[in-house]
């Protein structure tokens, strides 16, 4: 079952406690939290801070009034693992909150610290409960639920079928559902689901890379995903989002767009160039550039520099995307700006 969606905290109580193993709906729960608070107060300081480890003065400073006003959103993520004298500092918030502070607690469920929850909900905090999804019936209504918010229906078959080929993961599942939807509408049937999976089994580290290069950003992540869920190595899909800004950048860097001239000159073949060619559109040079070095921090990250290989491809992901948006972005005001 999907968390219910987040409604604005109570103007007399601002606190809210997030609770539950599945962790796609702890951040869904959070999200929508976010968006409320953002519809009623559009220009709201928002902070996220991590329990584990942090120092009683980083939460004091952003639990204390604002001297400038307007609301704010504090979200403290993982407070199960919160250290005794920082979990003692969020209870003795809740004697005296502050109304222009939404206070977000996100609990990964168990017995640790589980008084910190029952002191808020006490104190009136508004509760999402977000419990662990484990049985095949509950990952299918789950499936079905996905489905049909992304505008679609799944028949009872196709919902077993990709249940079976994808596996349960929420965010895989999720994920598998929007992107049904969006191939293929209206009503999934097993067909569907058969064609989706032998795309997907086909994943490799240039379909992400492809992804990227377009500035696809939840396209590229989702592909990403497949990829490491299928066990793609890690050192591949660097290389190819490596060859991929380098190629975008080295055709980019000419001053000719004869597909033929550049394959001459690049020593690479017709094919390659042209989708080059139109990986390049959408970015600057400076952009491209800056690619290459994030490229190149990523190649000694899977290689051992970083601590999750996993985590060092979605992040470098993230980046090159943001940077091919922000490069348009200045692109465009440097157009306006010239007329």
């Amino acid at each position: 079952m999907a968390a219910s969606a987040a409604a604005p905290p109570a103007p007399t109580s601002r606190l809210r406690v997030v609770v539950g193993e599945e962790e796609l709906l702890r951040a869904r729960a959070v999200s929508a939290v976010r968006a409320a608070v953002r519809e009623r107060h559009a220009d709201s300081e928002e902070h996220e801070l991590a329990a584990a480890g942090l120092p009683i003065g980083d939460l004091a400073e952003v639990l204390a009034p604002s001297l400038f006003g307007g609301h704010r959103l504090v979200v403290v993520t993982g407070v199960h693992e919160a250290a005794g004298a920082l979990a003692d500092q969020l209870v003795s918030y809740t004697k005296d909150p502050d109304p222009e502070l939404t206070l977000v607690v996100v609990h990964n469920g168990g017995k640790r610290n589980e008084a910190l929850l029952k002191t808020f909900k006490a104190a009136g905090a508004a509760v999402d409960e977000c419990p662990k999804i484990s049985s095949a019936g509950e990952r299918i209504a789950f499936l079905r639920n996905e489905v049909r918010h992304a505008g679609g229906r799944i028949t009872p078959d196709a919902a077993t079928a990709l249940l079976e080929a994808v596996g349960n993961d929420l965010r895989n599942l999720s994920a598998a559902a929007s992107q049904l939807v969006s191939d293929f509408g209206g009503v999934v049937d097993a067909d569907a689901v058969a064609r989706f999976h032998r795309g997907q089994a086909e994943v490799t580290g240039f379909t992400v890379a492809e992804r990227v290069l377009v500035g696809d950003s939840a396209g590229s992540i989702e592909m990403l995903r497949w990829a490491l869920d299928r066990g793609v190595a890690h050192v591949l899909i660097a290389d190819a989002l490596a060859d991929g800004v380098r190629t975008a950048a080295r055709v980019a860097s000419l001053n000719t767009t004869n597909t033929g001239e550049l394959a001459r000159q690049l020593k690479l073949p017709p094919w390659k160039v042209k989708k080059a060619q139109s990986q390049a559109r959408g970015w600057t040079i400076d952009a491209l550039q800056q690619a290459i070095g994030v490229a190149a921090e990523l190649n000694a990250d899977v290689k051992g520099a970083a601590a999750s290989a996993d985590y060092a491809l979605e992040r470098a992901v993230r980046r090159i995307v943001a940077i091919r948006a922000a490069g348009a972005a200045g692109r465009g005001e440097r157009l306006r700006a010239g007329r």
